[in-house]
């Protein structure tokens, strides 16, 4: 899998002859971890639980990548910025913009659509081909028109789609095309400029990984 951040390795110089007894072993980076088959995910809100159930063989792009960011807790503290009844409820900037700055930057190719992006199945937001990044959406209908234009479903909601249904949606669409929040101001200015403009919207409390348990790479 890949690593956004290089380990970053610290010296530190020990006068001016090292006595090499005293030496120490560097710890062991940790085995990366390999994303499983299948995996759920609970997602604790500020209206509610629901349970994602990700499925690597519909989209395993997508399916491993969104695995390694709920690894980082990357969507604590997210908010539902996109909430349009009948269609679409998206989520995935985070908090903090640098932050988001460097998971944005970070995009992956295409999967096929294996799936139908029915009402409960979730996928990646995109902005072209190979432009997945960190956003997600619920799909709250039977949104056929984005089977054909290459939005991959990588699991779908097992349990709380009424919790979903519940979320702050009277914003409506985002900006340009409606009143809601401008994606790019949340993205240079986090959560802040939300509070301040957007308070109602809800928001993900703890994105937490699930079973089976994840096993290491040999």
């Amino acid at each position: 899998m890949r690593t956004l951040a290089p380990l970053l390795l610290a010296t530190l110089l020990l006068g001016c002859a090292p006595d090499k007894t005293a030496e120490k072993k560097t710890a062991p980076a940790p085995a990366p971890v390999k994303p499983p088959g299948l995996y759920k995910v609970k997602v604790a809100t500020s209206k509610g639980d629901f349970v994602i159930e990700v499925h690597r063989d519909w989209a395993p792009q997508g399916a491993d990548h969104f695995f390694e960011l709920l690894q980082t807790r990357f969507y604590d503290g997210v908010r539902f910025h996109r909430v349009v009844r009948g269609f679409v409820c998206q989520f995935g900037i985070n908090a903090n913009p640098k932050l988001q700055q460097i998971w944005g930057s970070a995009s992956i190719p295409d999967d096929p659509v294996k799936q139908k992006n029915k009402r409960g199945t979730i996928s990646y937001a995109k902005l072209g081909p190979n432009s997945r990044t960190t956003q997600i959406f619920i799909n709250l209908a039977d949104n056929a028109l984005l089977d054909s234009t290459g939005f991959a479903p990588i699991g779908k909601v097992v349990e709380g789609m009424d919790v979903v249904g519940k979320l702050y949606f009277a914003y409506g669409e985002v900006a340009p095309r409606g009143g809601g929040p401008d994606p790019t101001q949340i993205e240079l200015r986090g959560n802040v400029y939300l509070d301040r403009s957007y308070p109602r919207l809800d928001s993900i409390l703890r994105a937490t990984l699930e079973t089976p348990s994840p096993k290491a790479i040999n």
